[in-house]
């Protein structure tokens, strides 16, 4: 591995995560988020602002959003609406140029929005956020930060703190940034910024008080519970493959096959390797098959 790796946490990056999982609407089937948690935000949000969000794309200038929020020395949502509205369309300029060439038509006018944008979620959403999903998600920071320290092999380290991701060395990739949300959970964020890539990934934070398997087990339970996943656990033992040729051996549509390896890369039972933003190839996650049979066994028995 030639990057160094950072993880880090403030509760500015769940104000993010969590802007993401709204915006996201056609995600909202796919997180651990309750079904109606969307519809639920939205009748708490001021019309007119429920109306801008609705608006919002994830585009060039919303994947910038996320630069700034991890540039920013903020804490939480207002003080980086604070630190925006404080900085020159020159000088965000100058701080956004090391990492990218493509920047927002009106400069003073992508930052007013932003700062608007994350003042009125502040108020009427995030602040009424679990302050326990905030503590977890520091502890889970804390936690990976001293197994970083201990580790002797560092793609693995990657691995399990991400449940599967695989980032590839790449030419002027200097530093990868791990950032533990949960909103978004379980599919993880990454943009890519040159000589930085950032990745928000599942912390598996389950804020439930049953009994029950995690969230994060039953979710690999259930993956396996379909043919054609199991076809492709089967077709990756024999060595990494490419997206199109998983849809080859499967000789389904791509739709239908990108679900399927959705569903699988959820549940961590699939490496998924990047060169950047660049989604490669997929490769066998054989210790998750383990994991969760011991989990299973576990649950039974207790």
């Amino acid at each position: 591995m030639t990057y160094d790796i950072t993880i880090t946490f403030k509760p500015l990056h769940e104000a993010m995560s969590s802007l993401h999982a709204y915006i996201c609407r056609q995600s909202h089937k796919k997180l651990d988020l309750p079904a109606a948690w969307a519809a639920e935000v939205k009748a708490r949000l001021e019309p007119q602002f429920a109306e801008l969000l609705d608006e919002l794309a994830i585009n060039a200038d919303w994947k910038l959003t996320f630069l700034l929020v991890h540039l920013s020395p903020a804490e939480d949502a207002s003080g980086f609406a604070a630190w925006l509205r404080g900085q020159g369309a020159g000088e965000l300029y100058e701080r956004l140029a090391p990492y990218c060439s493509q920047f927002p038509k009106d400069m003073a006018a992508f930052r007013d929005l932003t700062a608007s944008v994350f003042e009125r979620w502040e108020e009427q959403y995030f602040r009424s956020v679990d302050r326990e999903a905030i503590v977890r998600l520091g502890a889970v920071c804390r936690e990976r930060r001293t197994a970083l320290a201990d580790a002797d092999d560092l793609d693995k380290y990657v691995d399990e703190t991400t449940n599967g991701l695989r980032f590839e060395p790449i030419d002027g990739l200097r530093e990868l940034v791990l950032i533990p949300q949960m909103h978004f959970q379980p599919i993880n964020v990454i943009f890519h910024f040159r000589r930085m890539t950032i990745c928000y990934y599942a912390a598996r934070i389950d804020l439930r008080e049953d009994e029950f398997l995690s969230a994060h087990d039953f979710r690999i339970i259930r993956s396996l519970g379909e043919r054609s996943r199991l076809k492709i656990l089967r077709f990756l033992h024999g060595g990494p493959r490419s997206f199109i040729e998983i849809v080859r051996h499967l000789q389904l549509s791509k739709g239908i096959t990108h679900d399927h390896i959705g569903k699988l890369r959820s549940a961590g039972l699939i490496h998924a390797h990047f060169e950047g933003e660049t989604l490669t190839v997929y490769s066998l996650r054989k210790g998750a098959l383990e994991r969760m049979q011991a989990a299973l066994k576990a649950y039974i028995e207790s």
